[in-house]
């Protein structure tokens, strides 16, 4: 006999429905009332939604959507889940958040230190929920930020404490709001469903590859922000933690503020706070190195990946701007692209004097002349004397070779596709005008730059990756150095309750204490470490 099962308000997944770019959500929800009817079940009885959409673009002469179709059932329906799954139907449910509070009294807020999307995630949890939190940050309001680094575009004028990598919404503010990850977690859904509630476009919710844009980040990261003051938090801007020191009853965080009396703190400063990694080491605190990649940027012409991603499809309204993530680990180091920008624009993410870094950004639309991606080679802990001390000079003497390459005053060294692969020097960019800083670029050659083991990467995975999209390797393609900070370099070492070794207070927190890589990945971290911290506490 069947399995029979009586549903209480769950949800039936109709996947890998492809239709014709023409055709959309219409001929998907067809597709799915038709499986359904298969199934025995009245399509008049359920609610269709789009659960997720994608691209199949693998021919180019028949580029396809595909759909994940969602029904809703209604109460007490039943339904035979051995018939549904011989058409390959399945029963999903959404779980809500579930959090379970300590008995621990605090009369101390929690402090959260940094608001990128770790720190705001684990802040709003925190407020949420009635535990008062404090978040800082070393940089400026988002809206300052944006400000600030228009300055820094027009002037060359750095400011060390807010800039790209520090501020209201940290590093990812400014990164195009990419929102894919690799990890599998069901509180992804949670995460996006939040940043929808927020601003963020409703896209988010059903996009195989979800993005906001930075131009839309700026209202999200303000209203999170908000809320969390709102619900009896303290929002301190241009206060950076310098040191920490702990008792029985709390932590004192001694801050270019003052000191700060807490409870515990999360500890979310992201990839650039090495000043707090020094300080961090010189307490005693566990850290370790962890591999970590360096590269350049690569510039092409937005309509020239278009088409040869797209074909004769290129332009067509239900595609958009063209992606890519390409890898090769045919040699003895891997190669790869990240943070693939389409329409968008290198950025100077510099965060300390005499050095020059570079990542990559969109706005919504995805509409600019080029796309770019960071073109990157892994670097093994083996490289940097396995030490998280050799790991940041390891990073750092690149930036600062880089500022000397540009001219040191933040202009960045590029050169040509052809140049690189070629052994040629001085080639100016033509066809492709760099992007960074509105084209204050200077030629240079990245050999004199980067380590020959990143060069010779770099040219093996410009090859390799030509023959997946045709003239990735174009003579004329721009490279733009250096890439350094895709991730953290190190990792602060935690324990099973995600707090760092032998300091039961502080709890380490995403991509800057080396267990995310990237906003979502970030968001999941910051949440796990305030469930986990109010599994211990009581709340205010």
């Amino acid at each position: 006999m069947s399995e029979q099962r009586t549903s209480s308000a769950i949800s039936l997944l109709i996947s890998g429905i492809k239709v014709s770019l023409d055709g959309g959500e219409a001929e998907a929800y067809k597709i799915a009332a038709t499986e359904m009817k298969r199934v025995g079940l009245s399509p008049t009885q359920l609610r269709f939604r789009v659960y997720k959409k994608s691209i199949d673009a693998r021919k180019k002469s028949d580029i396809r959507l595909v759909y994940s179709i969602a029904a809703e059932l209604p109460e007490r329906i039943r339904i035979d889940e051995q018939r549904l799954s011989r058409r390959g139907i399945t029963v999903i449910a959404e779980n809500e958040l579930s959090v379970t509070f300590g008995t621990e009294k605090a009369d101390r807020p929690p402090l959260v230190v940094g608001m990128g999307p770790a720190g705001l995630f684990a802040a709003l949890l925190l407020a949420e929920n009635g535990y008062e939190p404090i978040i800082i940050d070393r940089g400026d309001d988002v809206r300052r930020r944006v400000e600030v680094n228009e300055g820094f575009v027009r002037s060359g004028r750095l400011d060390s404490e807010s800039n790209i990598q520090f501020g209201a919404g940290g590093a990812g503010t400014f990164s195009d709001g990419k929102l894919m990850t690799r990890v599998n977690d069901e509180k992804i859904a949670y995460v996006l469903k939040r940043l929808y509630e927020f601003g963020a476009p409703e896209e988010i919710l059903t996009s195989a590859r979800p993005h906001i844009g930075t131009d839309k980040l700026v209202d999200v990261v303000e209203g999170i922000l908000r809320r969390i003051a709102e619900l009896g938090g303290r929002v301190i801007y241009r206060c950076r933690l310098d040191s920490m020191s702990e008792s029985g009853v709390g932590v004192t965080a001694h801050t270019s503020k003052g000191d700060i009396e807490c409870s515990s703190v999360i500890l979310a400063t992201g990839h650039s706070a090495r000043d707090t990694y020094g300080m961090l080491i010189r307490k005693g605190y566990m850290v370790a190195p962890k591999d970590f990649s360096v590269g350049v940027r690569i510039e092409h012409k937005r309509e020239d990946i278009d088409r040869a991603l797209y074909g004769d499809f290129a332009g067509h309204s239900a595609l958009g701007a063209a992606e890519y993530h390409l890898s090769d680990t045919t040699g003895d180091r891997g190669v790869y692209t990240f943070c693939m920008c389409p329409g968008g624009t290198v950025v100077a993410s510099a965060s300390e004097e005499g050095g020059v870094v570079v990542n990559g950004m969109s706005n919504y639309a995805r509409d600019g002349e080029n796309s770019n991606s960071a073109l990157l080679v892994s670097v093994r802990k083996s490289d940097v004397g396995e030490s998280p001390e050799g790991a940041i000079e390891f990073q750092r003497q690149i930036e600062r070779l880089a500022f000397l390459a540009g001219g040191s005053d933040y202009c960045a060294p590029v050169e040509t596709v052809g140049d690189l692969m070629r052994g040629k020097h001085g080639t100016e960019p033509s066809r492709i005008i760099p992007s960074y800083r509105d084209g204050k670029v200077r030629t240079a050659e990245l050999e004199k730059i980067l380590p020959p083991f990143v060069t010779d990467g770099l040219k093996r995975g410009i090859a390799s990756f030509d023959k997946k999209i045709s003239g990735f390797a174009a003579d004329d393609a721009v490279l733009t150095a250096p890439e350094t900070r895709t991730s953290a370099p190190l990792r602060i070492l935690r324990g099973d309750e995600l707090t760092a070794t032998g300091h039961e207070r502080i709890y380490p927190c995403g991509e800057g204490a080396g267990y995310a890589g990237g906003i979502t990945s970030a968001a999941l971290d910051g949440i796990k470490c305030a469930l986990a911290l109010m599994k211990k506490y009581s709340p205010m």
